[in-house]
């Protein structure tokens, strides 16, 4: 009688820790989804503020001088600085997408071993490296030893430097998600290894190659810091000339006109920051959509 007494108590006390457990969980849970609310708005008001305050005046700036007219010290328009930017985000992708690619494919490849470690090692480390610090460099050795002074060339190199790493480890990311195998059938199929690797693996992994190449176009034509040093300011059109003449390009107008206590300049600044943000937010738009196609 009593061993059964003792179970009922048992069965009849077994829930109420459990419940006690369930109810601290969900007050836990209320209140971690609280806190991730409140985070999630320190991050996406300020953003959104800063977004509508940027779109807003820039629109309002927009007119057709600012595509058909030159910068005029703080006034005209944009023409030199959109062309300017052009040139250099090619020019940047002409340099790091062959290299990306290239060292993606190794690191993805054969870089299992200590040098590819090394690479790999060097390129994570190099997407920290503040641009400035690029800036700089190429300043001193391309600008002031190699005597290219302020160019075209050189704000192009500086930006492919700081774009490759970001080719490399998206391609390397992209090829090892290929399935074995591809491999196998490219080698059942009596092909050699640069074969496989570059008609098989690499078209595979397109997109997310494509991909990468992309979003590191969206980080060049952001890029502020390394062209101050590289590339300098022009009001005028480029010439064509790689070295030995400067160029314009959109970010220095955000940097360097918000500062001048006119409305000219403002609204040149606002304009400029307007277009980047929206040939950006066209890059990302243009990387789903093409994913969303090849998935």
């Amino acid at each position: 009688m009593s061993s059964l007494a003792s179970s009922r108590g048992a069965l009849r006390s077994g829930p109420e820790p459990v419940l006690r457990v369930s109810r601290r969980r969900r007050a836990d849970a209320v209140v971690f989804g609280i806190l991730c609310g409140l985070a999630f708005l320190l991050v996406v008001v300020p953003l959104a503020d800063i977004l509508w305050t940027v779109l807003s005046r820039g629109a309002r700036a927009l007119n057709l001088t600012v595509f058909t007219q030159v910068t005029n010290g703080i006034s005209g328009g944009l023409l030199n600085a959109i062309e300017g930017t052009l040139v250099l985000s090619a020019g940047a992708l002409a340099f790091a997408a062959p290299v990306g690619v290239l060292t993606g494919v190794y690191l993805a490849e054969y870089g299992n071993g200590p040098w590819g470690n090394s690479v790999r090692f060097l390129a994570d480390v190099l997407t920290g490296v503040p641009s400035i610090v690029l800036g700089y460099f190429s300043y001193v050795t391309l600008v002031e030893g190699l005597g290219w002074q302020f160019s075209a060339l050189a704000g192009a190199i500086t930006l492919a430097i700081l774009i490759v790493p970001y080719i490399a480890r998206f391609t390397e990311l992209a090829m090892r998600q290929n399935p074995p195998s591809l491999r196998e059938a490219g080698y059942a199929l009596g092909c050699k290894e640069h074969q496989v690797v570059f008609r098989i693996l690499l078209p595979a992994a397109r997109s997310g190659v494509i991909t990468g190449v992309l979003l590191s176009l969206a980080i060049s034509v952001g890029e502020t810091a390394p062209l101050i040093y590289t590339a300098g300011w022009s009001n005028y059109m480029w010439n064509g000339q790689m070295t030995k003449e400067p160029i314009g390009y959109l970010t220095y107008v955000i940097w360097s006109f918000i500062n001048q206590p006119f409305a000219s300049a403002h609204a040149l600044a606002y304009a400029a920051a307007f277009l980047v943000i929206a040939v950006v937010l066209a890059i990302n738009i243009a990387t789903r959509m093409f994913l969303r196609k090849r998935l």
